[in-house]
């Protein structure tokens, strides 16, 4: 999983530089919406595997949501991140895994989880 979380947060970190380059330009919903789609996206794919992972791998993912918050509050790091997750309506990383679980074990047990056909 190390190696999974490394790749994950490399690549949301240089996606939040990219971001930062136009962040001026764009309303503040139009920088949630970006972020949400090229960052938090990503942290949150597959995220369900992650349950029972390290307090250390746990905490590089949140530090890349508490970068994307900063970012859309143009925050100094010495900010309580607490608040701006609330306003933005975000889980913190152990909380977004343990919420993705009990969504899936809720559709499985009323029949709507999703059935991947086998290859």
């Amino acid at each position: 999983m190390r190696v999974h979380v490394t790749t994950v947060v490399q690549s949301c970190f240089a996606a939040l530089h990219q971001i930062r380059s136009v962040r001026r330009v764009l309303p503040r919903h139009a920088l949630v919406t970006l972020v949400h789609a090229l960052i938090v996206s990503k942290v949150d794919y597959c995220n369900s595997l992650l349950a029972g992972m390290s307090v250390q791998l746990h905490d590089r993912l949140q530090s890349v949501l508490n970068a994307a918050t900063r970012l859309i509050f143009t925050a100094r790091k010495t900010d309580h991140i607490t608040p701006l997750l609330r306003d933005l309506h975000w889980l913190r990383v152990p909380e977004r895994v343990k919420f993705k679980l009990c969504v899936l074990a809720y559709r499985c047990l009323h029949g709507t989880a999703t059935v991947v056909p086998r290859r």
